[in-house]
C-alpha cells in the first residue's frame, strides 16, 4: 500500500527547475539518460529536441517525449520518465537581526560620568535619569534641565526637581526623552 502511495504521488509531482529526471524508451535505448531540467524549465532529449518539463507531471511529459519522438518510429515508443534528484531549494536569506532604534543623549555638569548615553528610542524620563549615573558631590539635584532642541530651531528648557521625584512627588508627565536630548546638572550655590 505504502508504495502504491509513493508512485501515486510521484506522477503527481510537478516539476521544478533543477529537478533531475530519467528517461528510458523501451524501442531505443541510445535515448535513455538522466537530464536536468534547465533554469527556462525545459529539457533536452535526442530526436525530440527541447520539451517543457517544470510544471509538468511525469505522465504529462512522458506522453509529450512520446508524441515527439513517433515520427521517427513505426510505432509510438513507449516512454518512462522518474524523477531521479529533486533541486535542491534555494537557501533563503537569514532575516536581519532585529535591532531596536538607537537614540543619543547627553549629560553634563555636576555628574560623576559625563558624556553621551545611548538608549532605546522611546526611553522615558525617569529612566534616562537612571542611565545618567551619580551626581557629583556639588550637584544641584532640584534644578536639573533638560535642554531640548525644537524642530524649528528654538531651545525648550525643561526643569527637573530629581529630590522631589524621590520623595515619590509625580511628574506633571513622564515624558519620552528624543535624540540630541541634553541633561544639565548645575552646581549647587552657596547656601542651596
Amino acid at each position: 500500500m505504502l508504495l502504491t502511495t509513493i508512485s501515486a504521488s510521484a506522477q503527481n509531482y510537478q516539476l521544478k527547475p533543477g529537478d533531475t529526471v530519467t528517461i528510458e524508451v523501451l524501442e531505443d535505448p541510445s535515448i535513455n539518460r538522466q537530464t536536468f531540467v534547465l533554469p527556462d524549465g525545459t529539457i533536452n532529449v535526442p530526436l525530440a529536441g527541447t520539451i517543457r518539463a517544470a510544471g509538468r507531471s511525469l505522465s504529462q511529459i512522458e506522453r509529450n517525449i512520446s508524441t515527439a519522438l513517433a515520427p521517427n518510429f513505426a510505432v509510438p515508443p513507449t516512454v518512462f520518465v522518474g524523477v531521479a534528484a529533486l533541486a535542491t531549494p534555494e537557501e533563503e536569506p537569514p532575516l536581519p537581526e532585529r535591532v531596536d532604534p538607537v537614540i543619543t543623549a547627553f549629560v553634563t555638569g555636576e555628574i560623576g560620568n559625563p558624556g553621551v548615553r545611548s538608549m532605546p528610542e522611546g526611553t522615558k524620563l525617569l529612566q534616562f535619569l537612571a542611565l545618567a549615573g551619580d551626581f557629583g558631590p556639588f550637584a544641584a539635584t532640584k534644578r536639573l534641565q533638560l535642554r531640548r532642541t525644537n524642530p524649528d530651531g528654538t531651545t525648550q528648557i525643561i526643569l527637573i526637581d530629581y529630590d522631589a521625584l524621590l520623595r515619590g512627588a509625580a511628574l506633571l508627565s513622564n515624558f519620552t526623552i528624543l535624540d540630541g536630548d541634553v541633561l544639565v546638572v548645575p552646581q549647587r550655590r552657596l547656601f542651596e
